[in-house]
């Protein structure tokens, strides 16, 4: 599931959006001001960010620019979504970074294309297609992980583990990369919290065979293989 921060400092709008976006199964994470954006930011790092340019304080211009020029945040996908039509105003905002430019007022059915559109091109993992390797599978969509027709239960921090493996697969990450990207870069979360969620996951994946797809790779971290692979191990 995607985490989407709406900056957007009147309320209906901002509560438009949001019902939309978790109606099409989004998580939702809502700012009224450039400084709660950058809190939000912070805590966890989103999937993407649909962002208005006029705000209390700090412009949405100014804090693309400012997410740009930053190391954690220059590769997060941006949306501006605002009341300047002008195409003086659309190519300041993409030269500020933004991923895509709409005006309102604006169509939501638009909106949820190119939230979707920027996420297939910056981020296509975050997308709620079916993944299957080896067998199993997992449906973003309805949350399920099945294999020959058994199904797996997963909390969602487990689900969130696999699919990242899933659609990261035969590569190693370290704990760090794993918290940075199934946690969003949470900076309370420790790198041992990783081990704990893998030994659940594996726990999970033994009732269908699957926990050896689960490896460890002393000294760098963890990858999800091909069964047949980890069978041979």
């Amino acid at each position: 599931m995607s985490r989407i921060l709406v900056v957007e400092d009147e309320s209906a709008i901002a509560e438009l959006i949001s019902i939309n976006l978790r109606h099409a199964g989004f998580e939702v994470t809502l700012a009224s001001s450039a400084d709660q954006a950058q809190y939000e930011v912070d805590r966890v790092l989103p999937d993407l960010v649909v962002l208005d340019w006029m705000l209390p304080g700090q412009s949405g211009l100014a804090l693309a620019r400012q997410w740009r020029s930053a190391v954690r945040t220059k590769e997060l996908p941006i949306i501006m979504l605002t009341a300047r039509a002008e195409e003086t105003d659309k190519v300041s905002g993409l030269d500020a970074g933004a991923d895509d430019y709409l005006t309102k007022p604006f169509s939501t059915n638009e909106l949820l294309a190119r939230i979707r559109a920027v996420l297939r091109r910056k981020a296509p993992e975050a997308l709620d297609s079916l993944v299957e390797i080896s067998g199993l599978s997992l449906d973003p969509g309805t949350r399920r992980v099945s294999r020959e027709g058994a199904e797996v239960k997963l909390g969602p921090t487990e689900f969130r583990l696999l699919h990242f493996f899933m659609t990261h697969p035969e590569r190693v990450h370290s704990r760090s990369q794993l918290l940075d990207r199934v946690w969003g870069d949470h900076v309370f979360i420790e790198e041992r919290t990783v081990d704990v969620h893998v030994k659940r996951l594996r726990e999970a994946l033994e009732r269908v065979q699957c926990a050896r797809m689960i490896e460890t790779v002393r000294g760098a971290g963890y990858r999800l293989t091909q069964l047949s692979a980890a069978l041979q191990a």
